[in-house]
């Protein structure tokens, strides 16, 4: 997995390419105004899951696809928020979902059977929660924002291992569970070039953790908005979300990646 150094060097040389994104001419502006704008949306990560998951001594390999993940999915819902004054703007970004009896490719260690390997299926609740501030620096025809924020993390985990492998009689379960909070500071920067009528590029990326929950976390989203009335607006795109957290024997280093498709409702 890349370190900090990497991760940091990456967002410097994206920013970069997002400000030259944002320099470019594009054909229609809107008019500048210092009344409240409201925009929810609400919408869809059809998301893979790749990583390693981990309680105690124990650990697992999760790679789950789209289609193993919509299989195993239990609960969710997703939507974001974001009020917006002049060139501050307030964002709120809420992630629920449930999957139960996941499988994951494999598991080994200890997890009370001496040391072992098999198989497991997983059950995991993730909530993740981020308010962000955001301060507009360019905004003519092209759009770019400086975001500052906090994203809490909660997760509960329940390891259901199956024995497939001497030393330990194939056949033999158990089960182990785990549950973990954290926060983790995040600065990110988000670019939204107009290049049709109705129609904008959106460029948003973000580091975050340093160490103070997560080691590192980071996202990178590509996509495209289009505003097909005043108040409608559909977005789709691609998402990339990584956390590496550890803490007293838990362990959850995972990327999720994949398109997503929301509606923006504006008033």
């Amino acid at each position: 997995m890349w370190n900090i150094k990497m991760v940091l060097r990456g967002s410097v040389v994206a920013a970069a390419v997002l400000v030259e994104l944002a320099s470019m001419p594009a054909r229609a502006q809107s008019p500048p105004t210092d009344a409240w704008q409201f925009e929810f949306t609400p919408y869809v990560f059809g998301s893979s899951l790749s990583g390693t998951t981990g309680v105690g001594r124990v650990t697992a390999e999760v790679d789950g696809s789209f289609g193993d993940i919509v299989e195993n999915l239990d609960s969710g819902f997703m939507a974001m928020f974001e009020a917006r004054k002049g060139p501050w703007g307030l964002l709120f970004d809420g992630v629920y979902f449930k999957l139960k009896d996941q499988k994951t490719s494999s598991w080994q260690g200890p997890g009370g059977f001496g040391t072992a390997d098999g198989s497991l299926e997983a059950t995991m609740t993730e909530q993740i929660y981020q308010l962000a501030v955001s301060y507009r620096t360019l905004d003519s025809t092209s759009k770019l924002d400086l975001i500052g924020a906090a994203r809490y993390t909660q997760l509960d985990t329940d390891l259901n291992l199956a024995v497939t492998a001497p030393p330990v009689l194939p056949g033999s379960t158990r089960s182990l569970s785990a549950s973990e909070s954290w926060w983790d500071p995040v600065i990110g920067i988000r670019v939204t070039v107009p290049f049709a009528e109705q129609w904008s590029f959106v460029g948003y990326a973000d580091v975050g953790g340093f160490g103070a929950g997560s080691d590192v976390t980071y996202q990178a989203i590509a996509g495209v908005n289009w505003q097909f009335s005043k108040t409608f607006a559909a977005k789709f795109g691609y998402r990339y979300f990584y956390q590496d957290y550890e803490n007293d024997g838990f362990v959850w280093d995972m990327a999720a990646h994949g398109l997503y498709l929301g509606l923006g409702i504006g008033f």
